[in-house]
């Protein structure tokens, strides 16, 4: 397994995917599909812009991923390093000039209350949000090799929770970090929403106390068990739109009608994955879909590119696009190191 994953260099092909995508879908955003089409001709030869900048999406993914190295680089990934590492990283990200692209709400709320260092960081947890910044962010943690199930779950869920604490925020991002997982893993595309949905079965009333302490406390929720069940419950219904549009594909529609506008966690899951899924031998066709949708395109093509490159590995970009991305540097050296 190692080889294929070497040969395939998953990690550097998902996160130039996911550049590609968040870039490809940045003029999109909030434009329906015949505005898009009138100013940018035919989905399908859409190009990508010049130049070629990404948004908070894959600023928020570098920012987690250097969390994750500073943390790994002091030994074994547990909750309290990696909680640290990555609230640095996101207040760093929050007070950079550069973040200037239109970032979403939830994030500099929470990043704002993080920066409160007396504060536990369940303090800073917007309980009530699933906005997809909990898991346009979370492909490193399906990339880095040596981490336990327990391990990648933990985490995931509490990256996202560090600023979005709604329960379908935690089970997207596990969900979403898992697909990558599989697919860099050499997992067979066609059973991915059925080997999704079985996970989602297993984890459904399964809350990890260790890397997520009391958050469940600051919901409405009864226990633990009852409010992480509602989360996978939300995201397994969401599966379940993508089987039913993947029965009758229609290639030509907007995914979004299918599978929801991906302004929230579960459909940004669920309409990205259906890109990638729709055209899964044709990855930059599958990127134009994503970024030709009326929904938060940025974001749905951002979890395409993370798929499809985890699939395919970087040889599914073209060079000229990918020699030009924002970050470009940045995503191939974090991409370079858990290839390796």
């Amino acid at each position: 397994m190692t080889m294929t994953l070497l040969a395939k260099r998953a990690a550097t092909g998902s996160l130039l995917g996911l550049a590609l995508g968040d870039a490809l879908g940045f003029p999109t955003e909030f434009n329906d599909v015949p505005s898009i089409l009138a100013k940018f001709g035919p989905w399908r030869k859409m190009e990508l812009p010049r130049p070629a900048i990404v948004t908070d999406d894959t600023q928020m993914t570098l920012a987690l991923g250097h969390g994750l190295r500073a943390a790994m680089d002091r030994g074994v990934l547990g909750p309290e390093a990696l909680e640290k590492a990555v609230r640095k990283e996101f207040v760093d990200w929050s007070r950079s000039p550069e973040n200037n692209r239109a970032p979403g709400q939830t994030c500099l709320v929470a990043c704002d209350l993080l920066a409160r260092e007396r504060h536990p960081w369940q303090f800073a947890s917007q309980i009530h949000s699933k906005g997809c910044g909990a898991n346009m962010r979370v492909a490193p943690l399906g990339l880095i090799g040596p981490l336990s199930d327990e391990q990648r779950a933990g985490a995931s869920q509490l990256q996202a929770a560090l600023t979005h604490g709604h329960p379908t925020a935690l089970a997207a991002a596990d969900l979403t970090a898992h697909a990558v997982r599989l697919l860099a893993q050499g997992a067979e595309p066609l059973g991915l929403v059925g080997q999704l949905r079985s996970y989602a079965y297993e984890n459904r009333s399964r809350y990890h106390t260790r890397w997520l302490g009391d958050l469940w406390t600051y919901s409405q929720d009864p226990s633990p068990e009852q409010y992480i069940a509602r989360g996978w419950d939300e995201c397994l219904d969401a599966l379940d739109r993508v089987q039913q549009a993947l029965r009758t594909p229609s290639p030509e529609t907007d995914p979004c009608l299918a599978t929801g506008e991906g302004w929230i966690a579960e459909e940004a899951l669920a309409t990205g994955l259906l890109c990638f899924l729709l055209f899964v031998d044709e990855p930059v066709t599958a990127l134009r879909r994503a970024a030709c949708t009326s929904g938060d395109s940025d974001s749905i093509a951002c979890l395409t590119g993370a798929f499809a490159g985890a699939h395919h590995g970087p040889a599914a970009w073209p060079v000229e696009w990918a020699d030009r991305i924002e970050y470009q540097g940045d995503l191939v050296s974090l991409g370079a190191l858990w290839d390796a």
